[in-house]
């Protein structure tokens, strides 16, 4: 008889059939990370941490879609505890009298206490959230997800009676319109917030509306006068900052 190498439990003839179970291998890949990390990154930003164990100052609060492919750190290479995250499925920003899911009390905590001085609302290519929306007969076995949707936003249903009747648009061309008009109604949502919009009229806050690309690694942003999404910086175009930071950055 057999015994499993992680918790000591006997093999049956089944088992060994299948001697791998993907559960086992998914925790093993997610353990064996947490070696690497206490081994060979913690150690070399020891001092990083120390300062971060006092306490906090994100420079952005990045209001981001909780899709799996989508990695605000890494595609914005920041350090630790650069970006205050608040993740929901769709990116959606509820209004303040929405108390349950806790995006209202992030909102207020980052800007009134963290003093945040920019807020980032991210879409994404492929988005689950939308799509449900454009094909809402498959949220009817999804209660909770069909009832968040609604904070999407009038326009967006608006926007999905309207483009039923284009028969010459493709799904996809649907799918990226919704996206990019829910990105636009998040950031006016955003601004029924007090803490936001009194940061903005103050002037120590700025919204900002990004439309991520998975395939291309592409961001683009949404330019309230022209009221088109823009690339974010034209491929070639060398940063905005070239100072060197010997710092940590998410791999």
């Amino acid at each position: 008889m057999m015994v499993c190498a992680h918790c000591g439990a006997a093999k049956g003839p089944k088992d060994l059939d299948n001697p791998e179970d993907p559960r086992e291998i998914t925790m093993q890949r997610l353990i064996e990370g947490y070696s690497r990390f206490r081994t060979n990154v913690f150690p070399q930003h020891s001092q990083l941490f120390e300062r971060l164990a006092m306490g906090q100052t994100p420079q952005a609060l990045f209001i981001a879609c909780s899709d799996s492919r989508v990695m605000p750190e890494m595609v914005m290479q920041c350090d630790p505890g650069d970006l205050f995250p608040c993740r929901n499925a769709g990116n959606l920003v509820p209004p303040p009298t929405e108390t349950t899911s806790g995006v209202a009390a992030t909102i207020e905590y980052a800007i009134r206490v963290l003093k945040i001085p920019d807020v980032v609302v991210c879409g994404h290519s492929d988005c689950g959230a939308m799509k449900s929306i454009l094909q809402s007969e498959d949220l009817d076995k999804l209660p909770m997800v069909k009832s968040w949707l609604q904070h999407a936003g009038p326009s967006s249903r608006w926007l999905r009676g309207a483009m039923e009747d284009a028969a010459s648009w493709s799904f996809e061309q649907k799918l990226k319109m919704l996206t990019e008009a829910n990105v636009i109604m998040q950031m006016q949502n955003l601004q029924a917030h007090p803490a936001v919009a009194e940061a903005v009229k103050g002037g120590t806050l700025q919204v900002h509306g990004w439309m991520y690309d998975i395939g291309s690694g592409a961001i683009r942003r949404f330019d309230p006068e022209s009221g088109i999404f823009h690339a974010l910086i034209a491929d070639g175009q060398p940063p905005l900052a070239t100072q060197v930071q010997p710092t940590l950055k998410i791999a």
